[in-house]
């Protein structure tokens, strides 16, 4: 039994609910019980519960001890388990973090995880994190009697609709993301950017890791024979499947995309730096000319060409201008200065 006097802290939300309608009940404990004998079922929302306060509502619902370490620990994967009268699904959330512009510092992509405790008379959802909050999903429910009569898998069901929803929310913002990256990088001096590509595709990487394990759970609901999942059910679940694949298909395009936008800065910036050393190439040799005329006449030898001829320093400073001037010319033909 629970030594946390407490255990209703954890609760945000809850309702107790018959032929789809909430019932006028403030008394949990109550309602409770009479969900548990068949009349109506209980939606509970639980937010970051602690060990002993998870024990309390474990002990009350009959919950699997390692689902209940999952919903206190967290699970790093989406996965649904089957157990012999409840099932337990955990949904990975994520959300945009909004910026004013991506720098190779910004959050785009913040994750959380729901997961849900499915039950013939109850539903318990467990949120950790900010992520995807269920009060405006539990309002849009009650406002929808004949859907919520259905019973507590509609709830499951609508819980993975937000979660997928808010996927092709974050999907489209990414998307504006990269579209400004893509901008940036063919811009004049884009390859100077390459910090905001890397850290998109960080972040795309820790959307992809939230989104992609929750094809298992879904292709399970869907297909599966399960006992709380009426068999008329099963086509709204395969919807939420479909609308999952568009993100995951999506996710993996913009990968690809940031790879192909690395390899295009990376190609630019080695171009540049061919083009800067190009440049300092033929600065170098321009300058050699009169470094090496000025190092053999300065070997103070007597005998040297036209040493000793009136005019000899002038002409062979004329001739050192000269051949400058030339290859000058020459270099700039060729576009190297």
């Amino acid at each position: 039994m629970s030594t946390d006097p407490h255990p209703h802290e954890a609760v945000v939300a809850w309702g107790w609910y018959v032929d789809g309608l909430k019932q006028p009940m403030d008394d949990l404990h109550t309602a409770t019980e009479r969900a548990k004998v068949g009349h109506g079922f209980i939606w509970m929302g639980l937010k970051d519960p602690t060990v002993e306060q998870m024990e309390h509502f474990g002990t009350q619902f009959n919950l699997h001890p390692l689902a209940m370490e999952d919903a206190v620990e967290g699970h790093f994967r989406s996965k649904l388990e089957n157990f012999d009268d409840s099932l337990f699904v955990v949904l990975n959330t994520v959300a945009y973090s909004p910026h004013d512009r991506l720098t190779d510092t910004s959050e785009v992509v913040s994750t959380g995880q729901i997961m849900v405790f499915l039950g013939q008379n109850f539903v318990l959802t467990v949120r950790r994190g900010e992520q995807s909050p269920l009060r405006t999903l539990r309002h849009e429910l009650e406002a929808e009697p004949e859907l919520l009569a259905g019973g507590p898998h509609v709830v499951l069901y609508k819980v993975c609709d937000r979660v997928v929803d808010d996927y092709m929310q974050v999907v489209t913002d990414i998307e504006d993301d990269l579209d400004d990256i893509e901008e940036s990088i063919f811009a004049p001096e884009g390859a100077l950017h390459l910090e905001r590509v890397y850290q998109l595709k960080r972040e795309v990487i820790e959307f992809r890791r939230a989104v992609v394990p929750l094809s298992a759970p879904l292709a399970a609901l869907m297909t599966r024979d399960l006992a709380l999942i009426p068999n008329d059910s099963k086509a709204y679940f395969r919807e939420v499947a479909d609308h999952h694949t568009e993100a995951r298909e999506a996710v993996a395009s913009y990968d690809e995309v940031l790879t192909n936008l690395l390899q295009a800065g990376i190609a630019r910036l080695s171009m540049k730096d061919n083009q800067d050393m190009r440049k300092i190439s033929a600065a170098v040799a321009v300058l050699a000319v009169p470094t090496l005329v000025g190092a053999i006449y300065g070997m103070n030898f007597d005998h040297m060409p036209e040493l000793h001829l009136r005019y000899g320093y002038f002409i062979t400073l004329g001739a050192m201008a000269v051949i400058m001037v030339v290859l000058l010319i020459a270099f700039r033909r060729n576009r190297w200065l």
